[in-house]
């Protein structure tokens, strides 16, 4: 396999995710520059890159402007973990001058920019993959095959829940939390992992969305607090609730399934431990065997696998496993229910071009 050469653009917060997945897939990647537009944080993630690596036979460049770096160097994959309202410019651009795009959740914070960034992937033929990295969960990997072996029979419903605090200082770290032009809500930056579980096991299109959302505790442009009802075509109807205003830490992110055959919960910290699993004839206790993730954070451990499939999907020129098409449909869903919130109704699908900065038109 073909080791590839990586960028990191946006050296804040989730940043230290993707150094880490690149140290753990060092034998078919490599970090050849870190970018922010505080260099001091470019310089401090190269360090921190190289520290881990422990070689230092290694070169790294750092730089502030993403331009002048692709320029400048030798770059086949750019990783994006910008503030989410830069995702889209910084992916098309980079897409247009030939490089693979692994880019942080959201993908977009519109409708029209998601699908142009598709598009553009297309027209290049280059990877586009975004970091829906709960995907990679053992336990909502048993949970998968589940689906798609069709132990459920007919999935009536499911619910994801995410219950995490995040208060005032949280927001004061970086000013574009909770930003309708960089950022959007409690559903948008916290609970879109959650909601593309639910709707990827329900496995069906959306028919209509209605939403119901505030913002009780901090003072943000977005929610703290969302529910959302999701009707889907093939008839089952999802139920999402995500808050940030938990008192007074994270409690818990649970993603339930519910069919006609089976019942299965996942849950922990970060959907990391299986809670329930009950289908006919199945050993509950041993199927939760050797399930359970140990994390450090509600960012969990699938950056390292995710950055494994983007290499292989390059090497063997094939779809990503979490490409571009598969990370719009859960944008669409809290677009919609944002849209919801807006005029007070339920939203149909498809419906037309909706972005998080028109919620304060």
């Amino acid at each position: 396999m073909k080791k590839l050469k990586f960028a990191i653009i946006g050296c804040g917060r989730i940043s230290y995710k993707h150094v880490e997945a690149l140290v753990e897939n060092k034998e078919i990647s490599d970090l050849t520059a870190t970018c922010d537009v505080k260099l001091e944080l470019a310089e401090a993630k190269k360090e921190e890159y190289l520290t881990k690596m422990n070689d230092n036979t290694l070169k790294v460049a750092a730089y502030a402007d993403y331009k002048e770096m692709l320029e400048k160097e030798d770059i086949d994959v750019v990783t994006i973990a910008t503030e989410s309202g830069y995702h889209a410019e910084i992916a098309i651009y980079c897409m247009n001058k030939g490089k693979h795009v692994v880019v942080e959740k959201p993908m977009a914070l519109s409708i029209d920019d998601a699908n142009k960034m598709i598009e553009v992937a297309k027209k290049n033929n280059v990877k586009l993959s975004v970091a829906h990295q709960n995907r990679f969960n053992k336990p909502i990997q048993k949970l998968r095959s589940a689906v798609e072996e069709n132990k459920f029979g007919r999935i009536m419903n499911g619910t994801a829940r995410v219950l995490w605090r995040r208060d005032e200082n949280y927001y004061k770290q970086a000013p574009w939390r909770g930003t309708w032009d960089l950022d959007g809500g409690t559903l948008m930056n916290q609970c879109i992992h959650n909601i593309d579980l639910l709707q990827w096991m329900i496995g069906s299109e959306v028919e209509r969305v209605y939403a119901e959302c505030d913002t009780f505790r901090n003072n943000i442009e977005g929610e703290d607090f969302g529910a959302i009802v999701v009707r889907f075509k093939n008839g089952a109807i999802g139920i999402i609730e995500g808050s940030a205003v938990v008192y007074p830490r994270n409690l818990e992110e649970t993603l339930s399934i519910f069919g006609t055959d089976g019942t299965v919960v996942v849950g922990g910290l970060a959907v990391n431990e299986l809670k329930t699993w009950r289908f006919e004839g199945e050993d509950e206790e041993a199927a939760k065997k050797d399930l359970q993730v140990q994390i450090d954070s509600v960012y969990g451990t699938g950056h390292t696998p995710l950055f494994k499939d983007v290499v292989e999907a390059i090497n063997n020129d094939r779809k990503p496993y979490i490409s571009g098409e598969d990370a719009i449909v859960p944008l669409s869903i809290i677009l919609a229910a944002y849209k919801s919130r807006k005029t007070g109704m339920p939203v149909n699908f498809p419906f037309e071009n909706f972005s998080s900065s028109d919620m304060k038109k």
